[in-house]
């Protein structure tokens, strides 16, 4: 894969929220919900934080060992693994839910991101060991979100009448279906035969979809040395019974995020999300419903069973396993298994991030820098052909489609479009008739204002006109500009929200994981365009 890339300031692109591009720029507004600044520097600190909080790195290296013993699991991952029982050995961490066949795109780029950031730091801080690790979200239960892909225009979408987490779901035929429906799409291309069989061999029918997903993403990155964790796992969960327990007993979560949500609020910023008060839920089988405080009786919503303080505290201790937190206490879980110092996520991950710091505080655990995830344009070579004959640049696409076109309307069109003059012509006109209408009774000038605007709206409404008759003669163009637009940007949204990884593997092969790897950035917080040569 041959390709030349360019780079644009998020806030350019028009495409990221302003909670996101404000980060980006460590406004002062927001200042006051991270913690260390995304820098060299930034994770010096974090690192000394780090040290004075203690973890069971015994208890990690040990689920992972086990873990890693279904999959054939390479050097520089077993090496990552043997480095977590060290002290000075540290993570930089990305998480997502386990979409099935990884989602869309930026899936991948954020891990990438994380295997960079971690090598650059290994550089830049030699004293210090830095492992990638993606920890999968595999205990969502929003089916809805994680059940489809989108691959050549078409969402290719796994209807199944499974409940609970969806990490937990098993594949079946229907999601198999989906396998020959992707290859219908790729063969033609040099590598798809070989994206197919990795899909095969990773999604079989019996297993569960978090242990295919832990399976499916070793197989594409081993070779970087990612670790992948799966938190579903009991003895994890044991390491953070107390954050559990404080929530079940005390519900202290709740009161302090509503605070700082309602704080964000007061600055301007969106809040992304709301807190329950018990902020776990009860995940058994295939159920995951919530935990309800009743009157000194704990009680499953949707379930039949029912706590006494005393046997909650015992399930609790007995089978952490079935208490999931939510998103207001993943992260907290999180940082409390891990060693770690960084976290990677996108746009309403890093929202969601800055809701938490005050929460962190209250439990005493360290809060990690915040690294909003590296984005990727991908320009197909004749996608980039075609931009240019239409006499527009990459960065130009990012406009509105209908901006595009008035555009090129504007430059390729004989005729004078805009009626240069007559709007100042006419705002003296109706100045000089107004003065002579006044001169002889004043009470005809709201009437003269009146005619006014209704006239300048009638040239307004004249210029639209003309605009839209001569676009008429550019529907060659326009067509074109569509399709474009479509491709690069499919349903009005980035592409990277939207298409799967399948189709570009199936083109250009592990080239292209090799490809988006050269051309992830660390700490630079900028929007990369990669355009096939």
């Amino acid at each position: 894969m041959d390709c030349t890339t360019t780079r644009l300031p998020y806030r350019q692109t028009g495409a990221f929220s302003k909670i996101a591009t404000d980060y980006i720029d460590q406004a002062a507004a927001l200042q006051p919900f991270f913690g260390q600044l995304p820098t060299k520097q930034g994770i010096k600190k974090a690192i000394e934080e780090r040290k004075h909080f203690v973890i069971n790195r015994k208890v990690l290296v040990e689920e992972l060992t086990k873990q890693y013993a279904s999959v054939v699991t390479s050097e520089k991952t077993k090496n990552n693994i043997d480095l977590l029982l060290a002290g000075n050995t540290f993570t930089i961490t990305t998480a997502h839910q386990n979409n099935i066949f990884t989602g869309p795109l930026y899936f991948i780029y954020k891990i990438l991101h994380t295997i960079k950031l971690a090598e650059q730091l290994k550089a830049s801080l030699p004293d210090n060991n830095f492992v990638p690790v993606f920890y999968i979200g595999s205990e969502d239960a929003d089916l809805d979100e994680l059940n489809h892909i989108w691959l050549g225009g078409e969402k290719l979408a796994w209807n199944t009448k499974q409940t609970g987490a969806v990490g937990r779901m098993k594949i079946d035929k229907q999601l198999l279906k989906l396998i020959y429906s992707i290859e219908g799409q790729v063969l033609i291309h040099p590598s798809g035969k070989e994206i197919v069989e990795l899909l095969r061999q990773h999604y079989k029918e019996g297993t569960a979809i978090q242990d295919a997903t832990f399976s499916f993403v070793n197989a594409l990155f081993a070779e970087y040395g990612l670790i992948v964790l799966l938190p579903d796992n009991a003895n994890l969960k044991r390491q953070a019974a107390k954050i559990f327990e404080d929530d079940l007993l005390h519900q202290a979560a709740s009161g302090i995020v509503e605070q700082t949500a309602a704080d964000l609020t007061k600055a301007g910023y969106k809040v992304q999300a709301n807190p329950r008060e018990i902020n776990l839920f009860y995940l058994k089988g295939d159920r995951r419903d919530r935990i309800e405080k009743g009157n000194e009786v704990w009680e499953v919503v949707n379930g039949e069973e029912k706590f006494s303080e005393a046997a909650l505290l015992k399930e609790l201790q007995e089978h952490p396993e079935r208490f999931s937190p939510n998103v207001i206490l993943r992260g907290l879980y999180q940082e409390t298994i891990l060693p770690n110092i960084a976290f990677i996520g996108g746009g309403g991950e890093t929202a969601y991030w800055l809701q938490l710091k005050k929460l962190f505080e209250h439990y005493k655990v360290p809060f990690p820098v915040l690294v909003l995830r590296n984005s990727f344009l991908l320009v197909e070579k004749k996608w980039h052909s075609l931009i240019t004959k239409l006499g527009f640049t990459i960065e130009d696409f990012f406009l509105e489609e209908q901006e595009l076109i008035n555009k090129l309307v504007a430059r390729e069109t004989d005729n004078k479009l805009k009626l240069n003059g007559t709007f100042s012509e006419a705002e003296q006109l109706y100045s000089a008739i107004k003065k002579q209408a006044t001169a002889i009774d004043t009470t005809l000038e709201k009437h003269v204002e009146a005619l006014k605007i209704q006239t300048l709206h009638r040239l307004q409404e004249l210029e639209k006109k003309m605009l839209r008759a001569e676009k008429r003669k550019f529907t060659d163009q326009q067509r074109q500009i569509h399709t474009i637009k479509e491709q690069l940007f499919p349903g009005k949204g980035l592409q990277e929200r939207r298409e799967n990884l399948s189709y570009y593997y199936a083109k250009w092969g592990r080239e292209f994981i090799k490809k988006l790897y050269d051309n992830s950035l660390g700490f630079e917080q900028e929007f990369v365009v990669m355009i096939e040569k």
